[in-house]
């Protein structure tokens, strides 16, 4: 066989013209993004954010209320421009693709944003009418039915319960078939047979192929993960999978068992090798990173006591409350100067 004349190249301008990837998707990854930084006014919310997502992964991202979490979610999806780093989404440039990103990602918002006056069937309607879809009638009956809302297709969506309303939700970001979920606390006020039904949908579309990147503040959530992220006050503290996640941190931790647990957990805190305490029911978890000096000071604290002390294996809940407690909020007052004395800085070097 002869072969064929070669292959011009396209160069990355000409491809983001075209609205080709500018990249085919490295590896697996589906997200690549680097140093993504993004400030609203004086404030500072996403601070050199790297991140990879792998093709077929559930990647758990955590952090607390106003953490960056849907700010770094709208970043690698397009919705906003970062002020500094870049990276792909897809293979999209995420700065000069956004659009292309877009069509091929399905996002579901922190908040439900359907219309309580018309039926689930008229929402995803209108949803395929918003992305033109040629066969948006058998798109919506395939819809309904993956997610089992068929019997409900004529109901309004004022009249659903939360768990429907997921449901609804995740039906209308998939409609147009994305290879990207983007998920945004989709289960919060959800009651826990319905976040068990939701992650077993999760999980399928996983085994099938999707991607997808969820944010939540749920534990038990975070555990069903392949890998996690942990982004306090924009800085990511804490990435990979669960095991990785809290071996990372190298703590001990340790649950005592007794009367007056309150006032135990108030007398170990200022003890040496104690780093947190935590209530757990009738349970307290101290921990530490030093695992001789804390288990000396527990014995000491329960000698002459009915309490009784145990070994346990350090929880993602005990690892990210210590996260938490070592991280910088950034509506705190040295948080605040630091971009005014950035500035000040770069403007006496010119």
């Amino acid at each position: 066989m002869r072969a064929g004349p070669p292959q011009a190249r396209i160069s990355p301008e000409a491809r983001s013209a075209k609205g080709c990837p500018v990249s085919g998707e490295a590896g697996n990854a589906v997200i690549d993004v680097h140093n993504l930084s993004k400030s609203f006014g004086n404030k500072q919310v996403v601070v050199d954010l790297t991140l990879r997502v792998e093709r077929g992964e559930i990647f758990g991202f955590l952090g607390p209320n106003g953490s960056g979490k849907t700010t770094s979610i709208r970043l690698m999806c397009g919705l906003l421009t970062p002020d500094a780093g870049g990276g792909t989404c897809l293979g999209y440039d995420i700065r000069a693709q956004s659009e292309a990103i877009k069509r091929n990602v399905g996002y579901m918002t922190q908040r439900f944003s359907f219309w309580d006056d018309l039926t689930i069937r008229e929402n995803l309607d209108f949803t395929g009418r918003v992305y033109a879809m040629a066969n948006r009638r058998a798109a919506v009956d395939r819809a309904l039915d993956n997610l089992g809302l068929t019997s409900r297709a004529q109901q309004l969506t004022g009249t659903l319960s939360g768990g429907w309303k997921q449901r609804l939700a995740l039906s209308a970001c998939m409609l147009h078939q994305p290879r990207l979920l983007l998920l945004d606390e989709p289960t919060a006020g959800v009651d826990p047979n319905a976040r068990r039904e939701f992650w077993e949908e999760l999980h399928r579309l996983a085994a099938q192929g999707m991607s997808v990147l969820v944010s939540t503040h749920y534990m038990d959530e975070a555990e069903r993960c392949h890998k996690l992220a942990y982004i306090a006050y924009g800085r990511l503290l804490a990435q990979g999978t669960a095991t990785e996640v809290i071996a990372a941190q190298g703590l001990t931790t340790f649950a005592v068992r007794g009367p007056d647990m309150a006032a135990f957990a108030e007398r170990v805190r200022a003890m040496p090798g104690v780093d947190q305490t935590v209530a757990f029911g009738e349970t307290t978890h101290v921990t530490g990173k030093d695992a001789g000096l804390l288990e000396r000071s527990l014995h000491e604290a329960i000698a002459g006591t009915p309490s009784r002390l145990e070994r346990i294996d350090t929880s993602l809940e005990d690892v990210f409350i210590h996260l938490m407690k070592g991280a910088t909020d950034n509506w705190g007052e040295d948080a605040q100067k630091a971009p005014d004395a950035k500035r000040a800085k770069s403007a006496s070097a010119q």
